[in-house]
């Protein structure tokens, strides 16, 4: 991994790095509420370029019969392709497709790590794929494809974007 795709993935703005516990020194980011409240998820680059995502599992993530809730799980493989993607995407992006295979459940407690990889960089969209692990259980298969897009400025509460 070259010096530069590496910064870009170390210095974003909004990066937050753990201070203390097990995710100490991994990084999630700060400015999405949504991933916020869901998580916390957290990420980090390998010494070989591999991202590593990773997150505990509190109750909150709990369906009614104890184990992960989907939702859960799919939010956090989204989180997965951000991280992922974040040595090549320079810059803002959304989700445009997103696919998911249940595997297994998992329950309170368990640490669920996600890794994929890249399968095609272009200049507005990046494929990508991965999965979900709790120790060597595989959890979850998940492929995504996310597009870079231009900053547009906030409309007016109420005012419809055009």
């Amino acid at each position: 991994m070259d010096d530069l795709t590496k910064s870009a993935f170390l210095n974003r703005p909004d990066l937050h790095v753990g201070t203390a516990g097990e995710f100490r020194g991994l990084r999630t980011w700060s400015r999405d509420s949504f991933e916020s409240h869901t998580g916390p998820f957290w990420h980090r680059m390998e010494d070989d370029g591999q991202i590593r995502c990773a997150f505990r599992v509190e109750k909150k993530h709990l369906n009614g019969m104890g184990n992960v809730h989907g939702g859960a799980f799919m939010a956090f493989a989204d989180y997965c392709l951000f991280a992922i993607a974040a040595p090549v995407l320079q810059g803002p992006a959304v989700t445009v497709s997103f696919a998911c295979e249940f595997l297994d459940a998992a329950r309170e407690g368990e640490l669920i790590e996600g890794t994929g990889e890249i399968t095609r960089a272009g200049g507005s969209m990046i494929f990508l794929r991965g999965l979900l692990k709790s120790a060597e259980r595989p959890l979850f298969m998940f492929s995504g494809t996310i597009k870079r897009v231009k900053r547009k400025p906030p409309t007016a509460a109420g005012a419809v974007a055009t």
